[in-house]
Parts: C-alpha cells; sequence; structure tokens
C-alpha cells in the first residue's frame, strides 16, 4: 500500500475530485494549508508599506490506494490539475506498512478497499 500527499491549485480540486470519482477512487482526506515554493507568492502595499506573501493557498489531498492503483491515481490527478504554469503542485508517494478498518477490524489491503 501506498500514501499519495498530493498538493494542488485550490481551482483545482473539483476537476481532481471529479477525476478520482470516475477511477472508482474514494476516501480521500482535503486540507486547505498554505505553502511556498517556486511561486515564491506575490508583494503587495499595506497602508503604505510593503508586504511579501510568501505563503500561497494549496489543497492537501491525502489518500491510501494498492500498490496497484498508485500509477492510475498519478496520471490521473495530473491530468487534471496540471495547467503548465508554476504552482501546479507536487505528489509525494510513501510506503504504508498497515492500515486497520476501525469499524470492522479488518487489517491491511481489506482495510483500504471501498466497500
Amino acid at each position: 500500500m501506498k500514501k499519495l500527499e498530493i498538493y494542488i491549485r485550490p481551482d483545482k480540486l473539483e476537476e481532481v475530485k471529479e477525476a478520482l470519482k470516475e477511477i472508482d477512487l474514494n476516501g480521500i482526506s482535503i486540507s486547505q494549508i498554505m505553502g511556498c515554493g517556486s511561486q515564491m507568492g506575490w508583494k503587495e502595499f499595506v497602508r503604505g508599506s510593503e508586504v511579501d506573501y510568501n505563503f500561497l493557498p494549496k489543497i492537501k489531498i491525502e489518500l491510501v490506494v494498492l500498490d496497484i492503483q498508485v500509477e492510475a491515481v498519478i496520471e490521473t490527478v495530473v491530468a487534471a490539475a496540471r495547467t503548465g504554469e508554476v504552482g501546479d503542485g507536487k505528489i509525494f508517494i510513501s510506503e504504508v506498512k498497515d492500515a486497520v478498518r476501525i469499524r470492522t477490524g479488518e487489517r491491511g489491503a481489506s482495510a483500504v478497499k471501498t466497500l
């Protein structure tokens, strides 16, 4: 199993959610976050002083999928989230040793499969 942490532009959230739904993937967690990277934010003048906004709003999507689903999820997210501009986001993939479905006690792959 793999955990995917996906960082995207806020305006791409609905497109990504719909794309994941089309490949029958659910069980995602979404957080509104602030971050900085290559975009480097912007500058504004507030009450005559220059203010540097380094952190931009982003969406973080977290999901755990079976190993055989990883490439399909990556391709789907990239196609839905890409604008071709700096700041489109990133996907981080890490190994998940185990999972437990609290309601049933199921472990491993059966704990992350949808009903």
